[in-house]
Parts: C-alpha cells; structure tokens; sequence
C-alpha cells in the first residue's frame, strides 16, 4: 500500500446515481463510488452483483441509464469524441482471464493498444512492448509466443503489460488473480503493489480475493442491491453489521487472515 491518508487524495473516478440495467433486471441503481488518486481500491461483492459490470460502465463499453461517471475531472458524457479518445489513452485495463487475441503472438498482443492510439515504427512498437514485458516480470523472448504456450500466470502478466501500453494514470483490473493457485496471485499482488508505487498508478481492482484486499487496497467498497454498501478500509468491512460482509470477512479464511495480522 502507497501509505497516502484519504485527505492527501482527490477523487480521480467519480460516480454519482449511476443506473445499469439489462433488460428489466437492475444491475446498479443510483450508486454512488469515488476512486481516489493514488490509491488501490478493491472492489467486492456477492457473484452475479455487477461489480465487472461497474467496470465496463465507467470505461464505456457497457452504457448506463442514468447518472454521471467523471474521470480527471471530466464527464465522459459532455466531452467531445476527440477529447473522449484522448482520456481513454489516461487508462489501461485487465480483463477477466486475460482476454488476449489467439490469432497475436504475446508481443502483437501487448501492441493492440500502441496500434489503436499511437503512430509508432514496427521497430520501435517492438522495442515498448518488450520493455512493457519485462516490466511485469517477463522476459523478452516471450514476445514470439503465442497465448496457448502460456501458464495462466504469464496470461496475466501479458495482460497487464498490455494495460501498462500507453503509460495509463489508471489501471481497471477485473479478477486480476483468478485462476492462480495462491503462491502465483500472492506474486502478482506484489507486482501490482510495486508498479503502483514505482509508476504512481491508480489502480481499480475488481475482486473476490481476500489476500489482495488484505495485502495491496487502500480502500475497499462493497456492492450490494445495487448500491456501495460499505466502503473504507479493512477494518470498516471487518466492522460491518451487513449479513454478506460478516459472512465474507469472517469466514474461515477471513479469520485464519485476521489472526495473523
């Protein structure tokens, strides 16, 4: 953790009444969410709640009903194409199991972003994504792999190489270390904490995973009927009187964790 008290933050990502729904069912409704600059912010709740679904909202591939999503500062809904583009390049994300191209080796992989926003010679491309590579632990000459020569491991690390592309300001990443057994998410929770302290990222961690959410985040926030039922640090969730928060973080793993702190 970057150990910045909540008053040295300003909101970075701001949420007001937010409503999403498919359909006839409700996903959120009139939720309410700050992420601050700087700090790493998990983001939990109950499966089939919406909190991937929060995600893609404030990055705009899901669209909302109502209410406003600000990011530095600006409503992505009153700025102009051009400027919306430009705010995009300010963000990276990590999708749920990678989401990496089959048809692309690792290195094409990690250029998607580089291709879409910049007007860089393939030599040069080369030489960025390589360093984006090693900069999440991985070696050069994985860049001519393909995905399917992957461990889920190095998945990750691709993906988050290709998220780090365009040197984001902030970071979404949606189950960051699901499907990693925990000496393998333990690791990349520590590669995210140190390229949060290194680059100065804001980083929007959705997850389910108590070791990050006790290891790396600042803050937590908790989804729940629609709405942030909680939010602060570890110890608010810990001292919260909601059913599904007491049952989360005071189920056996949670305890075996709370005891070794």
């Amino acid at each position: 953790m970057n150990g910045l008290s909540a008053g040295d933050r300003d909101p970075i990502i701001r949420v007001r009444g937010l409503v999403v729904g498919f359909g006839e069912k409700i996903i959120m409704d009139g939720l309410d969410l700050d992420v601050r600059r700087g700090e790493i912010l998990g983001f939990v709740g109950a499966s089939g709640t919406g909190k991937s679904v929060l995600l893609r909202t404030i990055v705009g591939l899901v669209k909302k009903r109502a209410g406003t999503v600000e990011v530095f500062g600006e409503d992505l809904d009153r700025v102009s194409p051009g400027a919306h583009r430009s705010l995009e390049r300010r963000w990276g994300v990590l999708f749920q199991q990678g989401a990496l191209f089959s048809s692309l080796n690792v290195r094409q992989n990690v250029q998607v972003p580089m291709r879409e926003y910049l007007d860089l010679s393939p030599r040069l491309m080369d030489e960025l994504a390589d360093l984006k590579l090693e900069m999440v632990g991985l070696k050069a000459d994985v860049g001519s792999k393909s995905p399917s020569e992957l461990s889920g491991g190095m998945i990750k690390r691709v993906a988050l190489a290709r998220a780090l592309a365009l040197d984001p300001e902030i970071v979404f990443l949606d189950e960051p270390t699901s499907g990693l057994d925990p000496i393998g998410a333990g690791d990349f929770d520590e590669l995210i904490a140190t390229l949060q302290k290194t680059l100065g990222l804001t980083v929007f961690m959705v997850t389910h995973d108590l070791g990050s959410l006790y290891s790396v985040c600042d803050r937590i926030a908790a989804l729940g009927r629609g709405k942030v039922i909680a939010e602060g640090t570890i110890d608010t969730m810990l001292a919260s009187e909601d059913p599904w928060l007491k049952t989360y973080f005071h189920g056996q793993r949670a305890e075996a964790m709370n005891a070794g702190r």
